[in-house]
């Protein structure tokens, strides 16, 4: 029998088989990658792409901030970006970043040169791939009011250069056609003074500290903000949802738009978890919550 492995294209990075999923997570839930592959470049990537069977099903991880891999795990190729994508570099007022570069680091850097503006980027958990898949935002400004141009690779693996307008971005996401991996991203500032945008940083994290549950294992908001005056947390609030605890998995206490995982969830108590959140929401207040988390994979 042919091993699946040797149905794929020979490749620079790796390929490994039955990969735990719940170790490349923050939730750290999760079942197997049938097969786990780090590009060891873009170049790497779209060769894959460009060369493997038709049939074989793809899926993309960053670093897993907004993810909810269900416990049945994923079938055919996840592929992860990694080592081959944390470059940064600036060019007087432009920020040369790599999709699997984290967006604080992307801040710190930022700092050291003297550009501001790109601050909020410390306070979005996750890499700048993810960030501009769903034009993360945070603390008065998101991806699209600061990003010149993306590059990103289709499922023929073949390499766009993407203006903000080709990326067509709405709230938390955009419109391009599925299977677009973005492998890095060129950002402008404006020019400040080190200290200052240090400072900055410093309060965001600070903020961030005070008023989400970041020591605990979560990801990002769980819910989109719906259109309307009140924020996706204060919905929950108000349905009776805080603290509420399905197996391991509870809504924070210190921000109901967070879950966390209280040292036993399953990915399906999240997912439950969360559509109940969702149902007594609804119930309560007319107003259908939409998952901003990314649920992928199969149940058991």
């Amino acid at each position: 029998m042919i091993n699946f492995i040797d149905k794929l294209p020979k490749i620079q990075g790796s390929y490994r088989e039955n990969a735990d999923l719940s170790k490349t997570n923050w939730f750290g839930v999760g079942g197997a990658a049938e097969v786990l592959f780090r590009p060891a470049s873009a170049d790497d990537l779209a060769y894959f792409l460009q060369n493997k069977p038709t049939d074989v099903r793809i899926t993309i991880l960053g670093v897993g901030s907004n993810l909810l891999v269900r416990d049945g795990g994923i079938d055919g190729v996840v592929i992860k970006l990694g080592r081959g994508f944390t470059d940064i570099k600036c060019e007087d007022l432009h920020v040369h970043a790599s999709a699997g570069a984290l967006g604080y680091n992307t801040a710190i850097m930022c700092a050291q040169n003297n550009i501001a503006g790109l601050e909020f980027l410390s306070g979005i958990p996750g890499t700048i791939g993810g960030a501009l898949a769903m034009n993360a935002g945070a603390y008065g400004s998101d991806v699209s009011s600061v990003l010149v141009s993306a590059q990103a690779i289709d499922e023929a693996g073949q390499i766009h250069e993407l203006a903000p307008v080709d990326i067509g971005y709405v709230y938390r996401g955009n419109t391009l056609p599925e299977g677009i991996i973005f492998t890095k991203a060129v950002f402008k500032g404006k020019r400040g003074e080190a200290a200052e945008i240090q400072t900055r940083i410093d309060e965001i994290t600070a903020m961030r500290s005070e008023t989400q549950p970041v020591k605990s294992r979560t990801s990002g908001s769980t819910f989109k903000n719906p259109p309307g005056n009140k924020k996706a947390w204060q919905l929950i609030d108000e349905a009776g949802c805080r603290g509420l605890q399905i197996g391991g998995a509870q809504v924070s206490e210190k921000h109901c738009n967070f879950f966390i995982n209280t040292g036993n969830a399953t990915s399906s108590d999240i997912e439950i978890l969360g559509e109940q959140v969702r149902t007594r929401v609804l119930e309560k207040s007319g107003i259908e919550l939409k998952w901003e988390v990314n649920i992928i994979g199969n149940k058991d």
